[in-house]
């Protein structure tokens, strides 16, 4: 049994790293380059798309609060002492 057990486990550890090492070899070929580079390019896009969607949601959230702020009414601000009030120009 103790045989066994060893002589299974060789068996397993065996083709696991074969089934790894083939996975390297081809990922470094330029096919598995390419793939890789494509799949990078996509992930990019994916990644504009969100934020370009999320900030564009974010901006309408704010622009909702923003406007419903400028409903408040306002209040004036008291001149400063010895402040110049500009004056317009009738050009």
């Amino acid at each position: 049994m103790r045989r066994g057990f060893w002589f299974a486990a060789g068996a397993g550890a065996g083709v696991y790293a074969s089934v790894r090492a083939r996975r390297v070899l081809e990922a470094l070929t330029p096919d598995g380059i390419s793939d890789r580079i494509a799949a990078l390019q996509h992930g990019g896009r994916l990644l504009r798309e969100d934020i370009v969607t999320n900030s564009a949601e974010k901006e309408a959230e704010i622009r909702e609060r923003i406007g419903s702020l400028s409903a408040l009414p306002t209040t004036t601000t008291p001149a400063l002492p010895g402040a110049r009030v500009q004056e317009e120009d009738d050009n």
